[in-house]
């Protein structure tokens, strides 16, 4: 079952006082009934010797998947504690993608120790998938998978489902080979159930497949399987040999790490695979004081931007107090264009070539919502600042050099917060760094040059 907050606590007391009375049994009751995530979350609301308890009462399939769901330093803490016995036990019965998983994230002594407890077939698996590069497909790939021949019949395709199936991530999805192994069709046991045991393979599959390479980025297989809805995705190696296959709660774990991993970075933070709560106070300073620290630098620009004109301010002074808006709506409208380009990029919806069509379309959308705010701005520091609020240094050419530059920063901010992405993937580099705290940074000198410039011009200051 599935469970809510609400039940979440309540569950957490009935296992603590069951616990307390040592009702095991009772305790496996409750927890063969509720779903191995949820139980993940459940261990926790408990010590770490309790968990080991928890997690001995589960069956071992049970165990097995509650394992994966847990977090790196439950799943270490589980392992030092295990005996050689319960560790293989767990490995049994895991898929050879989330053991590699798990080695990746132990440290050494874990690692040697787990390698220690697989056969020598799991143990040269692991190692050929550890020697795929970090976010690559082939790093995520599972070599579990059905494989038929174009010659067998759906009666030979149903009988080696029931005799491998056992052991592969899945089997509705089954990859037709050639004798050398060449991915040459797929067929889904749907197609299967429809015909008659006779019918041959090469008939029924589907020979225009869509696949990745081992070395194709992770994030580019996951996006195929979004956008084809489909549960696994083939690789092949470079000869166009199928080795492996991604499924789609792979896929699914890939696209929100990248997403969590551009949301930090759209924020100016390092990403950090821990949970928030899981994340020491040192480790969540050094995730982000770098970032402070160059935007803190950076905006140094802007002071001497404002130093450079200070003579000219203390000749109009009302011009300071607007300073704080004007950037601000700057460094939010470029806010706005970037964390829409970044998402259009990540999700191949445009490319460079598409940089013009990008700014022709963002000058015209600037433009429409600088002429708006500037509109609404201009009547209400006339009606409100000027008037109700007794500012009588505002004019009217005051009031025209405020307004101007927002038209003028909304233009360019939208220009920059689409651009920068753009050219950024051009570079090869991370359209996320390009994020809303850098380009606010960039805005806020350019609104100043552009409303110091206007305020000489028209002002005559």
């Amino acid at each position: 079952m599935n469970i809510d907050e609400i039940e979440f606590e309540e569950i957490v007391q009935k296992i603590s006082s069951l616990y307390q009375n040592k009702k095991y049994s009772d305790i496996k009751a409750t927890l063969t009934e509720i779903n191995p995530a949820d139980i993940a979350v459940l261990f926790d609301a408990f010590a770490k010797e309790q968990q080991l308890l928890l997690f001995r009462l589960l069956p071992k399939e049970e165990a097995a998947e509650t394992f994966v769901e847990l977090d790196n330093e439950t799943q270490e803490a589980l392992i030092r504690a295990f005996s050689d016995t319960e560790l293989r036990e767990v490995l049994d019965e895991l898929y050879l993608d989330d053991t590699v998983d798990i080695i990746e994230e132990m440290p050494a002594t874990i690692v040697k120790r787990i390698i220690k407890n697989t056969d020598s077939q799991t143990r040269a698996s692991i190692n050929t998938l550890l020697r795929y590069p970090e976010d690559s497909a082939g790093s995520i790939m599972t070599p579990e998978f059905v494989d038929l021949k174009k010659t067998n019949t759906v009666e030979d395709a149903f009988k080696r489902i029931r005799r491998t199936g056992v052991d592969k991530e899945t089997i509705y999805t089954c990859y037709v080979t050639d004798e050398s192994r060449h991915l040459i069709g797929v067929i889904t046991v749907k197609e299967l159930l429809l015909h008659d045991y006779d019918d041959k393979i090469e008939e029924l599959m589907e020979t225009n497949v869509i696949y990745v390479n081992t070395h194709d980025d992770q994030e580019t297989a996951a996006n195929l399987l979004s956008k084809y809805d489909f549960l696994a995705l083939p690789v092949v190696d470079m000869e166009n040999r199928l080795v492996g296959i991604i499924t789609i709660d792979d896929a699914m774990d890939v696209l929100v790490d990248e997403n969590t991993e551009d949301i930090h970075k759209m924020n100016a933070i390092m990403p950090n695979e821990k949970p928030y709560l899981k994340m020491g106070i040192v480790a969540t300073w050094k995730s982000r004081i770098m970032w402070l620290l160059f935007l803190m630098v950076s905006a140094t620009f802007t002071s001497m931007i404002i130093s450079n004109f200070e003579n000219r301010l203390s000749t109009v002074i009302v011009l300071t107090s607007f300073i704080p808006m004007l950037t601000g709506t700057s460094g939010n409208s470029g806010g706005q264009a970037s964390a829409v380009i970044v998402r259009a990029l990540s999700l191949n919806e445009i490319s460079f070539k598409d940089i013009f069509k990008v700014l022709w379309k963002e000058m015209r959308v600037g433009l429409l919502c600088g002429i708006t705010l500037a509109a609404v701005n201009f009547v209400k520091i006339w009606f409100i600042d000027r008037t109700l609020l007794g500012m009588s240094d505002i004019t009217f050419k005051v009031d025209l050099v405020i307004s101007l530059t927002l038209v003028i920063e909304i233009v360019f901010a939208k220009m920059v917060g689409c651009a920068f992405p753009i050219l950024a993937k051009k570079l090869k580099l991370d359209p996320a760094v390009i994020s809303s705290p850098f380009i606010t940074t960039v805005m806020d000198a350019l609104s100043l040059l552009v409303y110091f410039g206007l305020a000489t011009a028209i002002l005559r200051i």
